[in-house]
């Protein structure tokens, strides 16, 4: 099994015919996943070659949704036009939407990400890798190749280091590895893919990436201390971080010790989740818990 995205996903692309959209629609379907079509009002009803693969395009997620089946859409648009795209998909009864732009100004991914709320649409990201089932379907920019499929679950922040922790755990391999972003307002929270993984039986572990700022993560594990039975690894971005500074994408400056690299750590390690210093050393962390030597 895996969380959110499974081989049966079929997969729309809002903005399918723009640069990036045009070359992260090749990778993901030579990941093999089933994109069934793009959205562009302007092109309705071209199709565009992807190698021995021609996609069709629709004017709207809506009729895309009706002549395919399509249950997820990724969205490439331009941060102007992802607010406008994200009410489209969650109007058309879209289940998963897949926001890959950054740059979205934070009003709109308030505006957005709560209004596909009430419409029962789930928003990964904005500014996010995206998510990816590891033989099965991969929707955003996350690379195929660097894992397999297997029994790990991983929630992160950072798109850089959820590409680090596939690596590093290769030889064991993930069920699903989600992107969430590290924008202030994102739609899935830690707390979202800790419920999913502890549902999911393929699922024996999970790693938890966080970064400084803002209080998620502390928040994620209070959640664990209640409601997750499976073991939890963790890590946290930015431990040499000055304070009252913001810092990369964590979306909030870090003020005394609230929001710190160590409040994290700390709160995590209390909820009984064990913390890495480094990504190699989270790694490491993992097969000692699962009961594996690194090859």
């Amino acid at each position: 099994m895996a969380i959110y995205l499974t081989k049966e996903s079929k997969v729309l692309v809002q903005g399918m015919t723009g640069g990036e959209g045009m070359k992260h629609t090749r990778r993901m379907l030579a990941a093999g996943t089933n994109v069934v079509g793009g959205v562009n009002p302007r092109k309705a009803g071209r199709t565009v070659d992807f190698d021995d693969r021609a996609v069709p395009v629709f004017g709207t997620v809506a009729d895309g949704m009706r002549a395919t089946g399509a249950d997820v859409t990724v969205v490439f648009v331009p941060p102007a036009f992802a607010k406008a795209a994200v009410l489209e998909a969650a109007d058309a009864g879209i289940g998963l939407a897949v926001v890959i732009t950054e740059g979205i100004p934070v009003h709109d991914s308030v505006a957005f990400t709560t209004y596909a709320g009430r419409k029962g649409t789930r928003v990964v990201g904005p500014n996010c890798p995206g998510l990816i089932t590891p033989g099965q379907s991969n929707a955003g920019i996350i690379p195929a190749d660097i894992t397999k499929p297997g029994r790990i679950g991983l929630v992160s922040k950072s798109g850089t280091l959820t590409y680090q922790l596939m690596y590093e755990l290769r030889d064991i391999g993930f069920s699903t590895c989600v992107g969430i972003g590290g924008d202030p307002v994102v739609g899935t929270t830690h707390i979202d893919c800790l419920a999913a993984f502890q549902d999911d039986p393929d699922t024996d572990l999970v790693v938890l990436i966080g970064e400084i700022g803002g209080d998620a993560e502390e928040r994620a594990a209070a959640y664990v201390r209640e409601h997750v039975t499976k073991p939890v690894v963790g890590y946290i971005a930015g431990f040499t971080a000055p304070e009252g500074k913001t810092m990369g994408h964590a979306g909030a400056i870090v003020s005394g010790s609230s929001g710190t690299a160590q409040a994290k750590k700390d709160a995590l390690e209390a909820a009984g989740v064990s913390v890495g210093s480094t990504p190699t050393e989270t790694a490491d962390l993992v097969l000692e818990r699962l009961g594996e030597q690194r090859q």
